[in-house]
């Protein structure tokens, strides 16, 4: 009798998939309910927000605003435009947690910024945000 060598690749799948649905049943009998409450704990999870929470970012706009007005005369320019950037980072962290469009990384220094960051305040306090 001749040898079919063409269909052993077939042959070999359908033995692997004879011997293998069994087991596989198997298995899904007893883990199907764990599956299945996991699943839907997955479903219950709650989104985690990406940024600090907005009630930690309105104290920090509060004191680094503070901190912006009241800069002691004599304090160097460079413990100065420090504050300023720290508010900045922070006028930016709550655009994005309230979606508010924002340009203040872009803007030169100087009027325009000052401009910008006016604009991001009024924004800010129009969505809601008090600091």
């Amino acid at each position: 009798m001749p040898s079919q060598d063409g269909n052993l690749p077939a042959n070999l799948m359908i033995y692997a998939v004879v011997a293998l649905v069994p087991a596989a049943t198997v298995w899904l009998a007893f883990h199907a309910s764990g599956l299945i409450e996991r699943g839907f704990q997955l479903s219950r999870r709650r989104a985690v927000p990406a940024g600090p929470p907005i009630a930690r970012l309105a104290a920090d706009l509060r004191r680094l605003d503070q901190a912006n007005r009241d800069v002691p005369p004599g304090t160097s320019m460079v413990r100065r435009r420090g504050v300023q950037m720290a508010y900045d980072d922070v006028l930016r962290d709550a655009c994005r947690a309230l979606d508010v469009p924002e340009s203040l990384a872009t803007v030169p220094e100087g009027l325009d910024k000052e401009l910008e960051r006016t604009r991001v305040q009024l924004a800010l306090r129009a969505a809601g945000l008090v600091f």
